[in-house]
């Protein structure tokens, strides 16, 4: 199976760059697999879509502003605000660095993406303001362009990151980001912080949503996914078997997890609202080695394609992914790889907007 098998033609135009006003104004396409059919919907009527006894399952992961601007060691302090005319040229001494995963807290290591990547070597110091109350050094090298930093003890460090720290919005969305996007690209149930890239489908919900399905007798679970460089890197080899993820963390609690192998055991369906919840369920249930998951945390590394059978999840919420990426290749297994690439060219047909502040899939 290649990796061109998940193409398709998108016009920039239908990437959404900004979130509607109303979170849940989103269209949603629904894909019914056992009938094989599609219907263009309003994700207002999510909530009527599911079963009384349905199990919704939510990842509430926490975005961090990750994306820290400084200057290297040796060089004088450029600016540090991105929306300075000159952060996008990078002049000499100026350094992007995106938080990827904590490493260690003792001491306070992480892996990253620097820019410009060539040129920040081994031992290179790294500025984040003026004057210095974050700095960093780097330690080691990744096979392909990570960068391992140790940063120098804080007062608080987080505390710092929040000041100076930007939400880290993907590439494809083309503009700097903004005061609001701190709360919009973010889900109203995230707690947990540690992710550098929001669990889109969730961006849908409102309070207001989620009252309506607990009316509608629905239960609700929280796991945790700290979306990382495993869910959006890009893949390198051309046969889809030959590539591998970067693993992420995660947790499930007790309650979650006796939450969901009671639903598993009375046959009730588990809904997960994104693929990370996807991951994060079926890694569970694949590590338990059986239909139940354990309670727990770990590195979630699972790679799941066509050809992959599920275990625990029977219906997915999920947005429009990139052509040609692990996302997409997760909704094709669970869904279909036909069924799945057709509704694609439907959504772009009929005008969906794509990717993180974009529309929403549920296939059930």
């Amino acid at each position: 199976m290649l990796v061109s098998d998940f193409h398709y033609d998108l016009p920039p135009k239908r990437i959404a760059q900004d979130p509607l006003p109303d979170r849940a104004a989103s269209r949603m396409l629904h894909l019914d697999r056992r009938a094989a059919t599609q219907q263009d919907r309003m994700f207002r009527e999510f909530p009527d879509l599911l079963q009384a006894d349905d199990l919704l399952v939510v990842n509430n992961t926490r975005v961090f502003p990750a994306r820290l601007y400084g200057h290297r060691s040796g060089q004088r302090a450029q600016p540090l605000s991105p929306h300075n005319p000159a952060a996008r040229d990078f002049l000499q001494g100026r350094v992007e660095v995106l938080l990827t995963r904590q490493v260690s807290m003792d001491p306070n290591e992480w892996e990253c993406l620097v820019r410009p990547g060539r040129k920040i070597g081994m031992g290179e110091k790294l500025y984040f303001s003026d004057p210095p109350k974050l700095q960093a050094e780097v330690i080691a090298r990744g096979t392909f362009g990570e960068r391992r930093v140790r940063f120098a003890p804080a007062a608080d460090f987080f505390a710092e990151v929040e000041r100076l720290g930007h939400i880290p919005l993907p590439p494809y969305i083309d503009r700097d980001d903004r005061p609001a996007d701190r709360e919009r690209y973010q889900t109203v149930y995230a707690q947990t912080r540690g992710s550098v890239a929001a669990p889109t489908a969730g961006l849908h919900f409102t309070p207001e949503i989620l009252e309506r399905i607990r009316q509608r007798g629905v239960e609700i679970a929280e796991v945790t996914l700290h979306v990382g460089l495993g869910t959006f890197q890009p893949l390198r080899a051309e046969k889809v078997e030959d590539n591998r993820l970067h693993s992420e963390w995660y947790e499930i609690s007790p309650a979650a997890a006796h939450a969901i192998n009671a639903a598993k055991a009375s046959r009730r369906r588990i809904v997960a609202v994104g693929t990370t919840t996807v991951r994060t369920l079926e890694f569970a249930a694949q590590r338990a080695g059986a239909d139940r998951i354990e309670a727990g945390t770990g590195e979630a590394g699972l790679f799941i394609y066509p050809g992959y059978q599920f275990r625990t999840v029977d219906a997915l919420l999920t947005n429009f992914h990139l052509p040609q990426s692990t996302l997409l290749m997760l909704v094709c297994a669970f869904g279909g790889k036909d069924f799945v690439m057709g509704a694609y060219r439907h959504a772009v047909q009929a005008g969906y907007r794509f990717y993180s502040y974009g529309d929403c899939m549920l296939v059930e």
